[in-house]
């Protein structure tokens, strides 16, 4: 049965506030046993908070916008906002530790069962209305946390399909502790500028299924976390990528920061990371936990480098680093990942680093590590110098002066090299070091 929102009052003029017509329909739909509830074609509807239900869908016909409102007070449904913050004590890019709990919200569901988001309409997080400090190269958020476009708390069969999300401000699908989910060739079309607006970010999740989905923005595409506030949710484990196309000022795919929690059993196949990207795969362990049996396969990657000290990466197609996040910080383990068939050009190489001992020696806490016909070609894209490699966050300020090589490993276990190639096309041929640099690390080439 379908639930029209329009016969529950909403106008989808473009100005008037929806919110309570579009949660009406909802609810009606969760009391009557579940169903569709319909966003008419070609009509935006502005809306603050809207809280999902167990057994509804929210269907976005063809051309249907739902934007959110233009008053930040409206994307405060839940009450946690007690005052609109004023600014950022440091810049986000400096700073942006986050336990996992936002308190603006403009989709929204928590403790619920067989959710669905589909259609070929969009969800417009209205970014603009978050916008700090603007420069060329870099918009800040006006405070820290802002309101994620979708936030999925303990949601049991989730689906998300064919929508188009844009303009976010901050992490756009946040799932919180959900299992048995499928994401399927839905667009997210974010500013290229705007920092923290990750694409997807299952956080403490299971058995996820993420197809055919095209990803743009500022900050990370695909992002894996455990944050610190939903540890009772469990591992983040038994995830599947495939068939995604993805374009990112950051990392394309990332693990962490947030890493208190165990990573397992999850693949990544058949992508495209496309140039503008600044970095292509990205494994950050900084706060415990551990990451193990991964695979990356059948990839394309290509980067560059973008503006300093904005963003975070020097166009490592790879970046393995497990290191304090503070001199106190657990750190945990990197082991059992496999990079296979990867193809890589771009302005810089492989990098894996370690954590150190008292004495400045490798803890062996990255180990086992394959990498199997990987061809990495440096090539020189952009003006940025080629002087750094970059491991924040961590706890001396994370730029390690170093030129660019085709693979870059200090303080490791074991790292097996089967079938690789590392070149340097002769735009990069002055600027890079040695091909291959490794030190304090046990590496098999094969």
């Amino acid at each position: 049965m379908g639930y029209d929102i329009t016969a529950y009052g909403a106008k989808g003029d473009g100005k008037t506030l929806d919110t309570k017509a579009i949660q009406a329909a909802i609810d009606a739909c969760h009391a009557a046993g579940g169903g569709r509830v319909v966003v008419p074609e070609g009509r935006v509807y502005r809306s603050g908070t809207l809280i999902l239900r167990s057994n509804v869908e929210l269907h976005l016909e063809h051309a249907a916008v739902i934007r959110a409102s233009n008053d930040l007070n409206d994307l405060n449904g839940l009450g946690l906002m007690k005052e609109i913050p004023k600014g950022l004590a440091v810049p986000s890019f400096d700073s942006c530790e986050y336990d996992g709990n936002p308190f603006l919200y403009f989709i929204y569901a928590k403790d619920a069962e067989n959710v669905a988001i589909t259609g070929t309409g969009s969800i417009d997080g209205n970014e603009e209305i978050f916008h700090g400090k603007v420069t060329p190269y870099h918009i800040e958020g006006s405070f820290y946390p802002r309101c994620p476009l979708l936030c999925l708390i303990n949601v049991e069969k989730l689906t998300i399909r064919d929508v188009t999300l844009t303009n976010s401000a901050y992490w756009t699908t946040h799932m919180v502790g959900c299992r048995d989910v499928l994401i399927d060739g839905i667009r997210i079309l974010n500013s290229v500028i705007m920092t923290n607006c990750d694409g997807i970010d299952p956080d403490h999740c299971q058995n996820v299924r993420i197809a055919n989905c095209y990803i743009r923005g500022a900050d990370d595409g695909i992002v894996f976390k455990n944050t610190e506030a939903n540890t009772q949710y469990g591992p983040c484990e038994n995830i599947l990528v495939t068939g995604c196309s993805i374009v990112s000022t950051s990392a394309a795919f990332k693990f962490g920061t947030e890493t208190v929690s165990e990573f397992s059993n999850i693949t990544v196949e058949n992508c495209n990371i496309m140039s503008g990207t600044n970095r292509g795969i990205s494994l950050q362990l900084r706060d415990g936990g551990n990451i193990f049996d991964v695979t990356f396969e059948n990839i394309n990657i290509n980067t560059t480098l973008t503006r300093k000290p904005y963003w975070w990466g020097d166009a490592e197609p790879i970046a393995v680093t497990a290191v304090k996040r503070h001199a106190d910080s657990p750190v945990g383990t990197i082991r059992n990942v496999q990079f296979r068939n990867i193809n890589c050009h771009g302005e810089n190489g492989i990098l894996i680093c370690g954590d150190t001992d008292e004495n400045g020696m490798g803890t062996g806490n990255i180990d086992g590590l394959l990498f199997d016909n990987i061809h990495v070609t440096l090539e020189k894209h952009s003006d940025e110098p080629w002087a750094t490699y970059d491991l924040r966050p961590t706890v001396d300020g994370g730029i390690l002066s170093e030129p660019h090589h085709g693979f870059f490993a200090r303080h490791a276990g074991r790292i097996t090299l089967r079938g690789c190639h590392f070149a340097a096309d002769p735009s990069a041929e002055q600027l890079a070091g040695s091909l291959i640099s490794c030190d304090d690390c046990d590496v098999v080439r094969e």
